[in-house]
């Protein structure tokens, strides 16, 4: 059982006939904006509107440390989660150039890093504890941090939701956080561990099959464990927890959802198992590099709008995706009908 309840409701379908005519009526062969048609069929029907808008549109991401990294599973030392919220902060890392580029606000939310880093202008301090443990050796965290954590995503997404926005992009950061994934998704979506190991943060062959060995003796000491809170606990990350809960708040906000990559996808296997309405609310931005992301998708039954071979995570792929969503909602809104434009609508069935 959920630690509290949420109130998620599928939109109602009534709406999806008269939205698909519009779609339809525009200047244009039926179907010629492929994807962008589904996608504003999708966010019309989630917002119950036949002119569907995307207001004050937010990236946020999560940030936790690992105790499981201290095991050797990542390339890179665990000190490198607080170094990348120092440049988030700064405005240097990729997603503050791409969030600039397009309009985005950004706020990085230490979900429970192993640095303290003071009261600091676009950083939300909702840390649990300075990391998870170690769960080679113990489960990650305990009921009641998981139950925090998810708690206090769900308030974040709320005041987003008090302050206008109806979109928000996932992010996450937290050397490790691919291990985490990568038993999250054995457990809730089934699959080989072989399958779904990646190399991360870039690991080398070596490195890969040590990576492999460490989480097969996770699985061995926690087994895999399919109650989505259970396997939260026992093998996530402070900032995938928070994002769960920040999944689910916003969904009963009726905001549309924009999932990243791999790490991001791992939370929502939770959410969805929670709730599977959240899936109304989902865009799913691109497929990662990441191998595991496929067997998420395909789980799911979902399909990204694009594929780049993108692995960054930080909420890169979410914020590129979202000119896109964009634009359905702006060829949905603003271009012109048959009838509006006076355009014979013989151009309806050509090509």
């Amino acid at each position: 059982m959920p630690p509290m309840d949420f109130d998620i409701r599928s939109p109602a379908p009534a709406i999806t006939a008269a939205l698909q005519h519009r779609i339809d009526r525009k200047t244009k062969p039926r179907g010629a904006l492929g994807r962008l048609e589904a996608l504003a069929l999708q966010i019309g029907v989630a917002q119950q509107t036949l002119s569907p808008q995307i207001r004050q549109p937010h990236v946020a991401v999560f940030a936790g440390d690992h105790g499981a990294a201290r095991a050797g599973i990542s390339a890179f030392p665990q000190e490198v989660t607080w170094q990348m919220v120092e440049n988030f902060l700064a405005g240097g890392a990729a997603i503050n150039v791409f969030c600039r580029q397009l309009g985005l606000d950004l706020t990085v939310i230490d979900a429970g890093v192993n640095h303290d880093f003071g009261r600091r202008d676009g950083l939300i301090d909702a840390k649990i504890a300075n990391g998870t443990a170690n769960y080679l050796e113990r489960p990650a965290m305990s009921a009641a941090e998981r139950d925090a954590a998810i708690a206090r995503g769900r308030i974040l997404a709320h005041a987003l939701a008090a302050n206008g926005c109806n979109l928000v992009g996932f992010g996450e950061m937290g050397i490790g956080n691919t291990a985490s994934a990568t038993l999250l998704t054995c457990c809730l979506a089934g699959a080989d561990l072989a399958t779904v190991t990646g190399r991360g943060t870039g690991l080398d062959d070596a490195g890969l099959s040590r990576k492999q060995k460490l989480l097969g003796e996770a699985l061995a000491r926690g087994g895999r464990v399919s109650d989505p809170l259970a396997a939260l606990a026992e093998y996530g990350g402070f900032e995938i927890a928070m994002m769960v809960g920040a999944m689910l708040g916003a969904a009963e906000k009726r905001m549309m959802l924009l999932i990243d990559g791999f790490i991001v996808t791992s939370a929502l296997l939770v959410a969805h198992r929670v709730a599977p309405q959240i899936l109304s609310y989902c865009v799913f931005a691109h497929r990662s590099k990441e191998q595991g992301h496929a067997v998420q998708l395909a789980h799911l039954g979902v399909e990204p709008l694009m594929d780049l071979d993108l692995r960054l995570g930080e909420g890169t792929g979410a914020a590129l995706a979202f000119p896109l969503v964009q634009a359905a909602v702006n060829f949905l809104s603003e271009m012109a009908s048959f009838d509006s434009a006076g355009v014979d609508d013989k151009l309806e069935s050509a090509q």
